[in-house]
């Protein structure tokens, strides 16, 4: 299983950008599928995630400007966010849980992307 996370870059606080998170191999539509990040010196942290039954859970700081999406057909994952500001400056990356039960923890996913940097510029 290999995940390829894209569509990072530099944005200015305000803006919006749309991740993606390409997957070859097998992921099954049942399996559930994280965004997270990871910020300089920091520990990466929960962002956005999806199960298989399509229930979502968002991180608190990003709650409201952010959308997490998935098309099963093409085994891409979508995090749509709006209304960035300097503080989610990152790499971001995606995941995969070998379940479909939602997770928020790091460790209970198996597979990872590369990441893809967003930086917001105030």
């Amino acid at each position: 299983v290999q995940l390829q996370a894209s569509g990072g870059g530099l944005v200015q606080a305000g803006d919006s950008l749309r991740l993606s998170c390409a997957a070859s191999g097998r992921i099954l539509s049942g399996y559930t599928m994280g965004w997270f990040r990871q910020a300089p010196g920091k520990e990466r942290e929960f962002v956005a995630a999806i199960s298989g039954t399509g229930y979502t859970n968002y991180a608190n700081s990003v709650k409201g400007r952010t959308t997490i999406s998935r098309d099963n057909a093409k085994n891409t994952v979508y995090l749509q966010m709006d209304n960035l500001k300097p503080e989610d400056t990152a790499v971001y990356y995606c995941a995969s849980r070998m379940y479909s039960t939602f997770s928020k923890t790091v460790n209970d996913y198996n597979y990872w992307g590369q990441g893809t940097l967003v930086t917001v510029s105030s």
